[in-house]
């Protein structure tokens, strides 16, 4: 039998899941997903290669080692293609795989033939910034953020950069508005004066007509400060044009740069011959307009990011050892070794894998697990990483590896990440065409004013390059940051946070939408649905449940607080003196705590608390109508808690994790759309009953792990498209694998690094709404890069009639951008 799951490949021992062919898997739901799905192979996954991981990503060899970069100023596909060529083009790196969607590139290399520090050099070039990833998160104390995404987006590095990319806007903006004094005041006239014969502009007539000594004075005025913005605030766009034609995948920065540096040239040669076409302006505000609208995108961007600074932080830094003699020291988790015991207190988190040395503490594992019930642990029992002790106090002896499943998962999570590539912008697609199309028709005109007309070669380039000026869509440069900036404004009033515009595209993309249960479709947090016993059984139960580590004590002694005259704190204390009894004020004389429940006597009465085992166990009677009770509760995953006194049961307690408003309409709403619903969850499958009864739901898979949810993903992934909505650190994995990746906002840190959507609330219908923005952004792209073209219709038509000069291109600029705004300024849904 094989040690290894058949499904995601956790190792284990032994197996009860079985399938045909010798199959073994790690759970009841690693078995049931691969019985109901099967397995496949993601389309872009090679599976002949041994080195791989269960999800298909590949791994470094053995002597190579693998380091993961930030890279600030990559945003779009073609930085991921430049920047994985510029690290595989290294000498000992073996691959690297860029995302620009997580701005992070992840190479393989042989240390001993290039450093680290090595790739951060070679990968900082061309205003692109790179550093290593961990070093970026150390910069939380700059940053105030708690997710790495927000300590990345607000340290030094970043701040640095967004700042300098509003300097040139602002730069460009304040000499641009200076430079365009004469055109408004004396050359626009001008150039009006020659179309009509009016009265009122006789006096504009032969204006900024050239003589040399003047031509001088105004080219070197004019070329130098001009060229000045050009290569100062349009340097992202210059550099996006340059990585276009190197990579050989033309974008919308190609265009802006053919129509500022056709404009540029045109106006120097025009100024040099003492003509007063001259076409500065048009640079200055194509140039100064696209860079103000990437500045604008930056700025929402950033906006969105300072909202996720709330979340939890899953991971720990420092643990305590406990020494034979009962002292402890303080370390750093990176130095802990194997065989070390770690004192972890009440509250706090299991800083590593290991197992429990002594009995006595109740841990929450959901964060790792999805398990939505404390677990009580016994001595011998292994203990979760990330876990946190809800009860009591863990000694926790550390294992052979050292790690944690929070490790283990955040590396998952990179590697998911940085293999993640986005999307080629629509924009770009259309940038792709119009480049040959308008490069073509240039030279050929310019062409066949040579060869037909007799031009010289420098009239036959100024002609080709008017050819450029007015047919160049530079106006989708100007138009895909502002719809990008609009819509991701338009949900973050929603509570809504989206990382990149590629998101809206993937949304639309989708087929089947997964769901984790707990904390997503359910609050996460544990309370008292029902109870139904006699009161005074009521204020027993909760005097003991306040010195119990049952899994619903704390549920059970905060629903009944101050019903008995306890202390209202639920404070467990071990002292008996500390917890009243109800009865008559008599005090607990008894108090045991069983592995599915508790005990105790209060006065001269004895009292159980637990479950039907327990009871069996103890030799108590419980009636038919409690087993009934109980078993109706389990099926709506509910944890049902029965209580008696001398040898009977009396009455049921019902704690559980209630389903999260709204999480009907929303699964319901997904089913019109023609969208697959899954329910995926670590906790057990009676937990997940509620759910197989919806309509909308195709499949419910239960007790499936971090890795089994990854793997569910990609086979779900070979048959469409998938987006993963979760909220805990279990789930970041399967996050990230998924197409689009979405987390709530009462979800973990990790979770939230992980996913392309946060939903900052805990509002579920908040994941219909972002459907619906994409649906909208889409729309508003399409209008906004057609109405880009209205620049090109005025310009174009000027042209043709012989009327192209500054002041109709700057009436087509005019035009074109005041309708894209216009436009852009609409709601995106009503």
């Amino acid at each position: 039998m094989s040690n290894e799951c058949s499904l995601c490949g956790r190792s284990i021992q032994s197996s009860s899941f079985e399938a045909p062919g010798e199959r073994a898997f790690c759970s009841s739901g690693c078995h049931d997903v691969y019985a109901t799905l099967g397995v496949a192979d993601p389309p872009d996954v090679d599976r002949s290669t041994p080195e791989r991981t269960p999800d298909g990503h590949g791994l470094p060899d053995s002597d190579d080692s693998r380091t993961f970069l930030r890279i600030d100023g990559m945003y779009s596909a073609t930085c991921e293609a430049y920047l994985e060529s510029l690290a595989e083009n290294r000498a000992g790196v073996t691959a690297a795989e860029a995302s620009y969607v997580t701005e992070t590139i992840r190479v393989d290399h042989d240390p001993g033939t290039v450093s680290k520090g090595a790739l951060r050099d070679a990968l900082s070039t061309l205003g692109y910034t790179a550093y290593l990833r961990d070093d970026a998160s150390t910069e939380a104390d700059t940053a105030g953020g708690t997710t790495r995404r927000s300590r990345e987006m607000g340290g030094i590095r970043k701040r640095r950069d967004d700042q300098l990319l509003g300097m040139r806007y602002s730069l460009g903006f304040l000499f641009g508005a200076f430079l365009l004094v004469p055109y408004v005041a004396i050359l626009y006239p001008a150039h009006l004066a020659s179309i009509f014969d009016w009265q009122a502009l006789a006096i504009f007539e032969g204006a900024f007509q050239l003589n040399s000594e003047g031509a001088f004075v105004f080219l070197r005025l004019y070329f130098v400060m001009t060229g000045l913005i050009l290569v100062f605030t349009g340097l992202p766009v210059l550099r996006g044009a340059y990585i276009s034609l190197k990579m050989r995948r033309p974008n919308t920065d190609l265009l802006v740069a053919i129509t500022a540096v056709s404009a540029y040239l045109y106006s120097t040669a025009a100024v040099v011959l003492g003509q007063n076409d001259i076409f500065y302006d048009l640079a200055i505000v194509v140039t100064a307009a696209v860079t103000a609208s990437v500045f604008y995108e930056s700025s929402i961007k950033q906006r969105a990011l300072d909202r996720l600074t709330e979340l939890t932080i899953s991971q720990v830094e420092r643990a305590r050892t406990y020494d034979s003699d009962g002292t402890t020291r303080d370390v750093r988790v990176e130095d802990l070794e194997a065989g070390d015991v770690v004192l972890v207190r009440r509250g706090e988190r299991v800083p590593v894998d290991g197992e429990l040395v002594e009995d006595g503490c109740t841990v929450d594992e959901a964060i790792v697990t999805g398990e939505s019930l404390p677990v009580s642990k016994r001595a011998g029992d292994d203990v979760i990483g990330g876990s946190i002790v809800t009860d009591g106090a863990a000694l926790v002896r550390v294992g052979p590896d050292v790690t944690s499943s929070i490790d283990r998962i955040t590396t998952a999570v990179r590697d998911l990440q940085s293999a993640t590539h986005g999307v080629q912008r629509h924009a770009d697609r259309l940038a792709s065409y119009a480049v040959f199309v308008v490069a073509g028709a240039a030279v050929a005109v310019g062409g066949v004013g040579a060869l037909a007309f007799g031009m010289g070669p420098p009239d036959a380039v100024r002609l080709a390059l008017v050819v450029l000026l007015a047919g160049s869509p530079w106006a989708l440069g100007l138009a895909t940051p502002l719809s990008v900036a609009k819509s991701l404004s338009s949900a973050l009033r929603r509570g809504i946070i989206i990382f990149d515009e590629t998101v809206f595209e993937r949304l639309r993309e989708v087929d089947v939408v997964v769901f984790d249960k707990t904390g997503t479709l359910t609050t996460g947090e544990m309370e008292v649905i029902e109870a139904d016993a006699p009161p005074e059984l009521l204020d027993a139960v909760a005097a003991l449940e306040r010195r119990a580590s049952h899994p619903a004590a704390n549920a059970i002694a905060t629903a009944f607080a101050g019903r008995d005259g306890g202390d209202d704190t639920g404070d467990q204390s071990d002292s008996a003196d500390d917890a009243t009894g109800t009865e008559g004020g008599d005090r607990i004389r008894e108090f045991t705590t069983r592995r599915s429940g508790i005990e105790g006597v209060i006065g001269d009465t004895s009292y159980l608390v637990g479950n039907l085992d327990l009871f069996a166990e103890r030799g108590w009677t419980v009636d038919d109508d409690i087993r009934s009770r109980v078993a109706d509760a389990r099926g709506f995953g509910q944890l049902p808690v029965v209580i008696g006194r001398d040898g009977t049961a009396e009455g049921l307690i019902v704690v559980g994790d209630e389903p999260r408003d709204g999480w009907d309409d929303t699964v319901s709403r997904l089913g019109e759309r023609g969208t697959e619903v899954v329910v995926l969850t670590g906790d057990d499958e009676e937990a997940t009953d509620f759910f197989k009864r919806h309509d909308a739901v195709t499949h419910v898979f239960a007790t499936v792990p971090p890795e089994g949810k990854t793997a569910t993903i990609r086979r779900l992934e070979s048959d469409g498209r998938v987006a993963m909505v979760g909220d805990g650190t279990n789930d970041a994995p399967a996050l990230a694998a998924a197409d689009l990746g979405i987390s709530l906002g009462g979800g973990t840190a990790l979770a939230a690094d992980a996913a392309d959507i946060a939903i900052v609330d805990n509002d579920i219908r908040s994941v219909e709404t972002a459907f619906d923005l994409a649906g909208a952004a889409r729309r508003r792209v399409k209008q906004n890069n057609l109405l880009a073209f209205s620049y090109n219709g005025i310009a174009l038509a000027a042209l043709a009639v012989g009327f192209f000069n500054p002041l109709t291109a700057a009436a087509a600029v005019i035009a074109g951008g005041g309708v894209i705004a216009a436009n852009t300024r609409r709601k995106l849904l009503g």
